[in-house]
């Protein structure tokens, strides 16, 4: 069963910003270091991925998995889930949830819940789960705010 973890980051920049990042899949291997490749596999009428494939390689962690995603209109919320089981995990529901600032700054909140197919003792998963989180929550961060302003 799967126990879900949630984070929040600020990031100085627009919410259109961040979600611009966030949704620009291909190239998560730029800045994301453990993803090593990513493939849009189906796209919605809009242009946004509908399923997307990644490889991932976190040292102690090697998989390949699709996930489908959904997007709020306002791309206020992005959600996805584990299409079909990996050798590594049997489900994966996540979502980021974004929310604009006065100060034009983004707080992005995110939140993953993830049943893997490997035995791991509790402490030891919460600690991998607030590691993925914190570092995919500051990869994002330093991407978001690398970025020119437009």
């Amino acid at each position: 069963m799967a126990d879900t973890s949630t984070q929040s980051i600020q990031v100085h920049a627009p919410l259109a910003r961040v979600a611009a990042v966030i949704c620009d899949f291909p190239r998560y291997p730029e800045w994301a270091e453990s993803i090593k490749k990513v493939e849009v596999l189906e796209e919605y009428e809009d242009g946004y991925a509908a399923q997307v494939r990644f490889q991932i390689d976190a040292t102690v962690l090697v998989d390949e998995y699709t996930l489908e995603y959904a997007y709020a209109d306002d791309l206020s919320r992005i959600e996805w889930h584990l299409v079909e089981p990996s050798k590594t995990q049997r489900s994966q529901d996540g979502s980021y949830d974004l929310v604009e600032n006065a100060d034009g700054s983004t707080t992005v909140t995110y939140t993953l819940a993830v049943d893997l197919a490997i035995g791991m003792l509790g402490m030891f998963r919460r600690k991998a789960e607030k590691m993925i989180m914190d570092t995919a929550l500051k990869e994002l961060k330093r991407r978001v705010e690398s970025l020119p302003a437009t």
